[in-house]
């Protein structure tokens, strides 16, 4: 967790940017089916069907 006071743009760029990088490093979350869409999704699709 990380303090940015509306005074501070440049620290929140820069711990947002550091975010983002950690979060697109890890990937795909291993929660989602393959297919994309999450499995309470494809659930709610094949119910409707």
């Amino acid at each position: 967790m990380v303090f940015c006071s509306s005074a501070e743009g440049s620290k929140f760029q820069k711990v947002a940017t550091e975010f983002d990088k950690l979060i697109r490093k890890l990937g795909p979350s291993p929660l989602r089916s393959k297919g994309g869409a999450p499995k309470k999704e494809k659930a709610k699709e094949k119910a409707k069907a």
